[in-house]
């Protein structure tokens, strides 16, 4: 037993000795591999933010500034027309007897389109002529009541003569000398009477004349209003029976030209335009007038602007529509660009947030909102505008001044900005 006692009391502190050592020695590695763990877990959440801030960061769409050719052109939509359209009609009633030409038919000047009954002008004629007849022979007899008168008076006066005075008496001489007057006065009116009838009858001719409506120019019928039996009522307005086109191998494009481009649009410029009747054919034209009465339609306000066509195939007709595009300006070797790279505004956070967010104590720590920074605005001038270009991955901006545009890019007639610098012309969205 004392023995054992013995052994026990010498085990007692080894045995503490050995427990203390390895509990000493658990405790030390469970701190390790905590903060280890930690480590591991601050180095993720760093490449994990910083990550985040690289598909956030923006990204752009560049396009260079390059020196080409500028042209700006102006649409409009028109109808085209004959140079000269004459509507046809007639000054008389009456009933159509017969119809010469037809639609499309090509006629000259002078030639019977059509013709009415001529039945009661022929007889109008007629009487006229009988009128005049009867009134020169009313001028005959005149003449001779005339010369009736004068030889009585002659007579009276010789035997006064030889008489002495005596004989014929004087109220006999009166009378006489009055008789002469008056078939003498009655010679004129007759003869007045003999212009009336003659004035009445080439009316009556020229009324027959019309009766035949023929064309007073040389062209083409475009439509023709009248049919063999119809009657033709022409008492307050001529009514329209041809319409006649002088030449379709020179035609017009009557086109409306909006407000905001009329000032752009000048005669003599040269223009393109296509219908639909012949698609992907381009025909050429020239401004002839543009127009300074205004057209409003549906509160739009336009100007009517006419182009001269050359029609010499006959391909174009009166009628069709044609799409023009009128060339208003072409400038060589202008520096352009995008009307995107102008429009373009970049938006910027501030430098001390980027900072406080590239730390990884800056990551974990949490941060106010970024708020975006207000761009400079532009010069007020005119033509004064900014674009940017990348700098370092940076925007910057730079100030132009522009000119003309075509909707699609811009002159730029001064600044800064150079051939073959990279423009921005969007931001893309970050990635997701």
């Amino acid at each position: 037993m004392n023995d054992s006692n013995t052994s026990q009391a010498k085990q007692g502190p080894a045995l503490k000795q050995l427990l203390a050592t390895k509990s000493g020695g658990l405790f030390s590695g469970r701190w390790l591999w905590l903060t280890a763990a930690l480590i591991v877990i601050a180095v993720a959440a760093w490449l994990l933010l910083r990550s985040g801030e690289d598909k956030a960061a923006p990204r752009y769409t560049t396009e260079a500034a390059a020196l080409g050719t500028l042209v700006v052109r102006v649409s409009a939509t028109g109808n085209l027309q004959p140079t000269n359209t004459v509507d046809v009609g007639s000054e008389l009633s009456g009933i159509v007897d017969k119809v010469y030409v037809d639609d499309n038919y090509e006629v000259k000047k002078g030639q019977i389109l059509a013709q009415l009954d001529l039945s009661r002008l022929q007889d109008a004629v007629a009487k006229s002529r009988a009128s005049l007849a009867a009134a020169e022979a009313q001028v005959l007899q005149a003449q001779a009541t005339v010369a009736e008168a004068r030889a009585t008076l002659s007579r009276f006066r010789q035997v006064s003569q030889l008489s002495g005075g005596k004989v014929p008496s004087r109220t006999e001489m009166d009378s006489a000398e009055a008789n002469l007057k008056r078939a003498e006065a009655n010679v004129a009116s007759v003869r007045a009477s003999v212009t009336q009838a003659r004035a009445t009858l080439q009316s009556d001719e020229t009324n027959l004349g019309k009766a035949s409506i023929r064309s007073p120019i040389n062209g083409v019928v475009l439509s023709r209003e009248v049919d063999p039996g119809q009657t033709v009522a022409a008492s307050f307005q001529a009514p329209v029976l041809f319409k006649l086109a002088e030449d379709l191998t020179k035609m017009e494009l009557q086109v409306d030209v909006d407000e905001a481009d009329v000032g752009q649009v000048k005669a003599g410029q040269k223009a393109t335009f296509s219908v639909d009747a012949w698609p992907g054919r381009e025909y050429s034209a020239v401004i002839t007038r543009v127009g300074y009465g205004a057209q409003e339609a549906e509160g739009v306000v336009s100007y009517l602007t006419v182009l001269e066509v050359a029609n010499d195939d006959l391909s174009l007709r009166p009628g069709m529509t044609g799409t023009a595009d009128i060339t208003t300006l072409t400038r060589e070797n202008a520096l352009l660009v995008p009307n995107a790279a102008l429009r373009f505004t970049p938006a910027t956070t501030d430098a001390a947030e980027k900072k406080s967010g590239s730390s990884v104590m800056g990551a974990l720590m949490p941060r106010m909102p970024r708020q975006t920074r207000k761009p400079r605005p532009a010069d007020s001038n005119s033509g004064a505008q900014r674009v940017w270009v990348l700098q370092e991955g940076q925007p910057v901006a730079i100030d132009v001044q522009t000119g003309a545009t075509n909707g699609r890019v811009t002159e730029v007639t001064g600044g800064a900005l150079k051939a073959g610098m990279q423009v921005i012309t969007e931001a893309l969205s970050a990635q997701p």
